[in-house]
């Protein structure tokens, strides 16, 4: 879905807790990372993918911007959860053209929205490999109230809203320009502090996507319930402050519990997908969010898949501008993935 002119924009990831902006530029040796800058928002002021604050949120994009001298207005911004359905569906072989005009047609039968309601854009991926004569697409619908909602916030901003990407493709695209091809099936999961995207890919071609429910906030949340505290100063605790109001025995089990949880269920979508792809086998799981940090849910998810757990490296294959703090990156390299992602993006991409 493009709606601007220029080539360059910046990718604005905006998240429940936090808002990420990334800025990349061509030069002769590759790809640069110009910029690249966050800022915490208060909770409450966007949940489930809703933004019940608008204008607060606006006002801490158009601070991010000026704090960090990102003068570039045209942005790429991701939406993602239950009001966004992405699934594979194989129709009859045509071109591109015919599709289009049919594609409303094809789409009502997947999507559990009135269609009216719903923006829909497609991608032909090629001849179905068991029927030759049709051909599989990746369907996106994305509900126009939530498309229209993140539009009228960035405009808010003083921003240009060029692309609105899904979050599990920008999180593929900063798959795809950071490591090489494999022949082999990799599951990409972004936990967040809401919601946790997934994305199973085999070769740069996404196989299945699953958007839960789940993410950092259960941490803060149980947190608040066992201490009496704040949302923020939960959010501190968390991070090893505060420990006056709960011992870290709690904590502990309280992050052992709420991981173990994570870890069901993406099992259970990843039992999904194996009984839709009964001879396949899930080799490494690259992991990206603010989640991604617990090192006890990397170990448990490892133990429980039966895969290797990475953490992804989005600045793996980009030179670093001079002004950026590498250490500083390194620390938050796993939250910085989508932002990264949609910074790849170029307006003329499809």
């Amino acid at each position: 879905m493009a709606f601007g002119t220029k080539n360059h924009l910046v990718g604005l990831d905006i998240g429940s807790r936090t808002i990420k902006a990334a800025e990349i530029v061509e030069t002769k040796r590759g790809r640069r990372l110009k910029k690249f800058a966050m800022v915490d928002i208060p909770p409450g002021l966007i949940e489930d993918g809703t933004i019940n604050d608008s204008e607060k949120v606006a006002e801490y994009i158009r601070q991010l911007f000026k704090d960090n001298k990102l003068v570039e207005h045209n942005v790429a911004v991701s939406i993602g959860g239950f009001s966004v359905i992405v699934k594979k569906i194989y129709v009859q072989k045509m071109d591109e053209i015919k599709l289009q005009e049919t594609i409303q047609f094809e789409a009502e039968q997947y999507i559990p929205f009135d269609i009216s309601d719903v923006n829909l854009d497609f991608q032909i991926l090629g001849e179905n490999e068991n029927n030759p004569n049709q051909m599989s697409v990746f369907l996106v619908a994305a509900r126009k109230e939530m498309v229209n909602e993140y539009i009228n916030l960035v405009q808010m901003a003083g921003l240009n809203p060029c692309i609105i990407d899904v979050e599990a493709f920008a999180l593929q695209n900063v798959f795809e320009f950071n490591y090489d091809e494999l022949n082999e099936n990799i599951a990409l999961i972004d936990i967040g502090a809401s919601k946790t995207s997934l994305n199973i890919i085999k070769g740069f071609s996404s196989l299945f996507m699953r958007d839960v429910s789940l993410g950092c906030g259960q941490i803060n949340q149980k947190i608040v319930s066992l201490a009496g505290c704040t949302l923020e100063e939960a959010e501190q605790i968390k991070f090893g402050s505060q420990d006056d109001k709960i011992s870290n025995e709690d904590l502990k089990e309280i992050v052992s519990s709420v991981v173990t949880d994570w870890c069901a269920e993406i099992k259970r979508a990843l039992d999904f997908f194996y009984s839709t792809y009964p001879d396949d086998s899930i080799t490494k799981i690259m992991l990206s969010g603010g989640g991604a940090n617990i090192k006890d849910f990397r170990q448990l998810l490892s133990m429980e898949t039966s895969a290797e757990v990475e953490l992804i490296d989005p600045f793996n294959k980009l030179e670093l501008s001079d002004s950026l703090d590498s250490s500083y990156l390194g620390k938050i390299a796993p939250q910085a993935s989508i932002s990264i992602g949609l910074a790849l993006r170029r307006i003329d991409d499809k």
